[in-house]
């Protein structure tokens, strides 16, 4: 049996993807968690952490090192293109650096753009239509251009933003690469589908370290993770959007609505990353400045712990995809509105049982 062989039996059956990631991974985590300890590429308990001890922060090491052979696979046979892959491989560094020294917000936005480049213009993946929102639908390439890179920042910096708690952010990316693999693989693309398994499978076996793991075992993704799975995820995204816009698939498993989906499947950061913007500006205070009004933040201060916020913000992901998948072929604007208005009902009522605990709290020291 040679490579051609087992690519075509990888391609047939996608979901291998998912078993040769995770083996992969869990032969390198052990390795990639003592060489973080020996180079103290480690984080240490601060007054925006919650955890106990050194704990190793290159959880996207792992990562990037068990997706590396379908990524082999893949370009070998031109599924995917060396820009693309560059890009990816740039994100990467930009983040491990990042995890390491810290670069400000303007660097990470040029390292940012620059894989954009990589992606967008090199690779040539980028949103060619707007299903007819403000009645448009084709896009010269210059709107094309603009808008994608706006829909790159704003999927890599939501996913980067929401990685704040034990499992999310990799809870997150497993969802949603299960949710493209498993679409992917219906419509017959079958190498997407192959790609989005196998990051399911390396996602997989971090979170089992990073929600499980025993203190000698724990380890965080890092910007290096979070980072590289924003821009697989816009990937994956625009994608959806440009095969569902060519309508060339069975009408079984189109989105008519694609664009109204995308923004249900990823409204819990989308939504979040928005919501603590706006609360920033609104109290005189930059959009870039760190806090802990995010989502998980709110619900951590709720008691819940790491693991039941993120099963919750999952569950809460689960509607909203659920909404996405009955609601395709409905119109855009009705899907966004119905997303908007369940999104902020839940926010309401998460503020209100945070406002009642925080005055029982008052009450209590006073007394």
């Amino acid at each position: 049996m040679n490579i051609v062989d087992l690519l075509n039996i990888a391609s047939k059956y996608p979901f291998i993807g998912a078993f040769v990631t995770f083996f992969i991974g869990f032969l390198f985590m052990p390795f990639v968690i003592k060489f973080a300890k020996k180079k103290n590429l480690v984080v240490r308990p601060n007054k925006r952490t919650s955890h106990n001890g050194t704990v190793p922060n290159i959880g996207g090491l792992d990562i990037f090192c068990s997706l590396l052979l379908i990524f082999v696979l893949l370009l070998i046979f031109n599924t995917l293109s060396l820009p693309f892959f560059f890009g990816f491989c740039l994100m990467f560094i930009i983040g491990f650096i990042d995890d390491r020294l810290v670069l400000s917000a303007t660097w990470k936005l040029v390292g940012e753009t620059l894989c954009a480049f990589f992606l967008i213009v090199w690779a040539g993946i980028r949103i060619t239509s707007l299903y007819g929102i403000f009645g448009i639908y084709e896009l010269p390439l210059w709107a094309s251009y603009i808008i994608s890179y706006f829909v790159f920042i704003l999927i890599v910096n939501a996913l980067n933003l929401i990685d704040g708690i034990d499992g999310l952010a990799s809870g997150l990316g497993i969802f949603y690469s299960l949710f493209f693999g498993i679409w992917f693989y219906l419509v017959g693309e079958n190498y997407y589908a192959l790609f989005c398994f196998a990051l399911s499978g390396s996602l997989l076996i971090f979170f089992l370290y990073n929600v499980f793991g025993k203190s000698n075992r724990k380890i965080f993704m890092g910007d290096s993770g979070s980072l590289m799975l924003g821009y697989l995820m816009t990937f994956f995204v625009i994608e959806f959007l440009k095969i569902n816009a060519e309508h060339s698939i069975s009408e079984s498993y189109h989105f008519s609505a694609a664009p109204a989906a995308v923004i249900c499947l990823l409204f819990v950061p989308l939504f979040d990353i928005f919501r603590v913007a706006f609360t920033r500006i609104k109290k005189g205070i930059s959009p870039f400045s760190p806090d802990k009004n995010h989502i998980h933040h709110l619900l951590l201060g709720l008691g819940l712990k790491h693991r039941q916020v993120t099963f919750v913000l999952l569950g809460v992901t689960l509607i909203f995809t659920a909404l996405a998948v009955f609601g395709r072929n409905l119109n855009i604007y009705v899907i966004f509105a119905m997303a908007l208005l369940i999104g902020y009902l839940l926010i309401f009522l998460l503020w209100r049982i945070v406002d009642k605990k925080g005055q029982e709290n008052a009450t209590s020291n006073n007394n």
